[in-house]
């Protein structure tokens, strides 16, 4: 098991190189004509796809997962973190049940304790869960990261973002939160959405400065310029972590994107596009203002157009593809082309 996870890791290494953030995505599988995880497997080695979000255990997609190297990063359900937070044995008993069953075939790189638990639920086990789960992990010797993942709408102030405080009533929990962090060595899970926020004011907000475009300063922040709002959110939440005792906690972007459809004309697929495919060379080259040195990963939502999801019709309209594989809009390229077949063998 040590001799799979030291290749796991080099394969880590060398696939981001240090030099850059990560890119994924995340998969979620609420829709009835979504296409079998074998496929979506094949779908993620075809366009080099090396790092997927999972927001629950499930058996069929890591089962298809096995042997590929891709890079997983697994959720804990909102409901399972008080009984993982009770004690490390209900931790472990979580721990054997859905990564442990995986652990030689399937490539770990973060387990997340919940999906926006707070503002609107229950925060206070979140801190306890993740730090029975870490010491699971540390007692096999696993290079796993835990963190959780949360929303913008934690913070109380996020403009100008030197101003980025969290919500009073959520001091006490994010200062736990990030206090295990600290400890433990793991970025915090962020989900930033400059859609939500220009859809919202579009009449204040530029549409240039939502999608990467806008060709210089848009807000000056003291010595801080930003020309789009992706790194203003981001840095919104970094100030507020460093006046709740976690300057020095990473984060990751766990879900960012911009809809294709459901919103008349603040959404399709060419403006989905435009604001995707800059992402992705965002994630790529650059910092944020507030730490320009500090690489960002980043996970697209979604894979897939999920017809199942609750909500608005424009929350089943995320997806880089549609679930017969075919792009919505392209992000990553041209599919490789298929390799052509072996030349027939000289005749003597």
């Amino acid at each position: 098991m040590a001799a799979l996870w030291i290749a796991m890791v080099l394969f880590s290494m060398i696939g981001g190189g240090g030099a850059a953030g990560e890119v994924g995505v995340c998969y979620g599988l609420k829709g009835d004509n979504l296409p079998p995880p074998p496929q979506v497997v094949a779908l993620f080695k075809q366009y080099g796809i090396q790092n997927i979000r999972l927001f629950n255990p499930e058996p069929r997609v890591l089962d298809s997962l096995a042997g590929t190297g891709i890079a997983v990063m697994l959720g804990v359900l909102n409901a399972d973190i008080p009984v993982i937070a009770s004690s490390q044995a209900a931790a472990q008993q979580w721990f054997d049940a859905n990564v442990a069953p995986y652990l030689n075939s399937v490539n770990f790189s973060y387990i997340t304790v919940g999906n926006e638990v707070i503002p609107g639920g229950d925060g206070t086990t979140i801190a306890g869960a993740m730090q029975n789960l870490y010491g699971v992990l540390t007692a096999n010797n696993l290079p796993i990261k835990v963190s959780t993942v949360l929303p913008i709408s934690v913070l109380g102030t996020s403009y100008p973002p030197s101003a980025g405080q969290f919500k009073a009533e959520l001091d006490g929990v994010m200062r736990a939160i990030l206090a295990v962090l600290v400890q433990i060595q793991s970025p915090l899970m962020i989900n930033i959405y400059p859609y939500f926020a220009y859809a919202s004011d579009p009449i204040n907000i530029r549409l240039d400065y939502a999608l990467f475009t806008a060709t210089g300063t848009v807000v000056q922040d003291g010595p801080l310029s930003y020309s789009n709002l992706f790194d203003a959110m981001v840095d919104a939440f970094i100030s507020a972590m460093e006046k709740a005792g976690g300057g020095e906690v990473g984060v990751v972007v766990t879900e960012t994107g911009w809809p294709s459809l459901g919103n008349e004309n603040l959404t399709s697929p060419e403006i989905a596009g435009i604001y995707n495919r800059h992402l992705l060379d965002h994630i790529k080259a650059n910092g944020t203002p507030k730490r320009p040195t500090a690489t960002i990963d980043g996970y697209f939502f979604a894979l897939f157009n999920e017809n199942q999801k609750p909500g608005l019709f424009i929350e089943q309209n995320w997806g880089l593809f549609y679930p017969d594989m075919t792009p919505v809009y392209p992000v990553f390229g041209a599919a490789p082309a298929p390799a052509p077949p072996p030349a027939p063998a000289a005749l003597a």
